[in-house]
């Protein structure tokens, strides 16, 4: 062991008579510890929560919609959506009509918004998750049927196979409203998205949904699915420009980016407010190296009269105090990993002890705390945790090295 670890060794061991020092170091190590491993946890969490808004929610609704200004609707529809097909970025495209109204049972009624679309077993493949097979087969062999979310069904007390009014709201000209479009359609099956979507989600058939609003060209708009749709805002403006007619822009960040920003938003605060966390620990190892170094003054002394150099005595002391953020840092990392991977079973558990559910299905998308352990942050929050312990050292060993033997032998 070279001589530098050896003498920073033997005053980390001395030091511990002083019951102080002692305490203030160990307070450091823990702080520092904590910091790393509720940092890893949080940002695991915020991880979990992105993945799950990428494959329940995303893989649901679209990414991107393009929507006629002209009431008649999308020209030649048909063959923009094979041509859009052929772009590497897109996953699925797909014509739609969008209707806002009333749902009507008996005296209750509740809002809508209901989207017509080609009904067909590819078109299912992106609602497997959320609507159930029969509902499906039953939804796309009956024209005068529609599928509505499950918070509406239960707003409504409604089953498979009740027939429902739909009101859908009319201009007359000079663009006032005139008495509303009813249709009586039947209830094919529920739609479970999970949140508060499910309170206001509903699905016809895009012929009907054309025949009722008038749509000339028999698709309102056209709704793209990405690979990545975090590139929803650019890449549905990039197809927009290709399109020579005029055109309404919209992505998932209009209506549903409020979640992603919020994670974000948590994402930024938990990793500031957690390395401020981690640099008041480190704070702790500028006392404690201060404090050793005005008890160590005369071995100091003693040693520089040996000849050792301000270089070593530098180095002595960084050793020192670096042994706390080394300590630190590493349980705290190795917590930190743990509870992030284990997290979930973490909150089943204390749900069942308790009684009382972490998250409510009704109002987020998801009714389970989520979790994705992601290795660089892991990396990252160490690194940083390593470097602030680092830089709290330099201060107490410089002070060190600049005592001089003769005034501290002298007295």
């Amino acid at each position: 062991m070279p001589l530098s670890w050896q003498v920073a060794w033997r005053f980390r061991q001395s030091k511990r008579q002083n019951g102080y020092i002692s305490f203030i170091s160990a307070s450091s190590t823990i702080g520092i510890g904590l910091g790393c491993a509720v940092l890893i946890l949080l940002l695991s969490v915020m991880n979990g929560f992105e993945s799950e808004l990428k494959n329940r929610l995303l893989s649901l609704l679209p990414h991107g919609e393009l929507s006629a200004v002209d009431k008649n609707g999308i020209q030649n529809w048909q063959q923009l959506t094979e041509e859009l097909l052929l772009d590497p970025e897109i996953k699925h495209v797909q014509p739609y009509v969008k209707a806002v109204g009333m749902v009507q049972k008996g005296a209750t009624m509740k809002a809508v918004e209901l989207t017509g679309l080609d009904v067909n077993d590819k078109q299912y493949e992106l609602y497997s998750k959320a609507i159930a097979k029969e509902s499906w087969d039953d939804f796309s062999k009956n024209e005068q049927s529609l599928l509505l979310g499950r918070g509406i069904m239960e707003k409504l007390s409604l089953k498979i196979g009740d027939k429902v009014q739909i009101l859908l709201p009319q201009l007359s000209e000079g663009q006032r409203l005139s008495a509303p479009i009813t249709r009586w359609l039947t209830v094919a099956g529920s739609i479970n998205i999970g949140g508060e979507i499910d309170s206001s989600i509903g699905m016809f058939h895009i012929d009907l949904g054309a025949q009722i609003l008038n749509v000339g060209e028999g698709a309102q708009g056209i709704q793209f699915y990405y690979h990545e749709p975090f590139n929803a805002p650019q890449v549905t403006r990039r197809i927009a420009y290709t399109i020579d007619q005029a055109l309404y822009i919209s992505d998932w960040t209009r209506t549903q980016g409020h979640l992603y920003n919020d994670i974000q938003l948590v994402r930024v605060l938990v990793y500031v407010a957690l390395v401020l966390l981690i640099a008041v620990a480190c704070f702790n190892i500028i006392s404690t190296l201060v404090m050793a170094v005005n008890e160590k003054q005369s071995e100091i002394a003693v040693l520089k009269t040996m000849g050792a150099t301000n270089t070593f005595i530098t180095k002595v002391f960084v050793i020192q105090g670096a042994i706390n953020g080394v300590v630190g840092t590493f349980f705290g990392v190795i917590l930190g990993v743990v509870l992030a991977t284990n997290v979930t079973a973490i909150a089943n558990w204390f749900e069942q002890v308790f009684g009382q559910g972490l998250l409510a299905g009704d109002i987020y998308f998801i009714d389970f705390l989520p979790s994705e352990l992601q290795w660089p942050e892991v990396y990252v929050t160490a690194i940083i945790a390593l470097l602030l312990s680092f830089f709290a050292t330099l201060y107490p060993a410089m002070k060190a090295a600049k005592i001089e033997p003769t005034q501290v032998l002298g007295h």
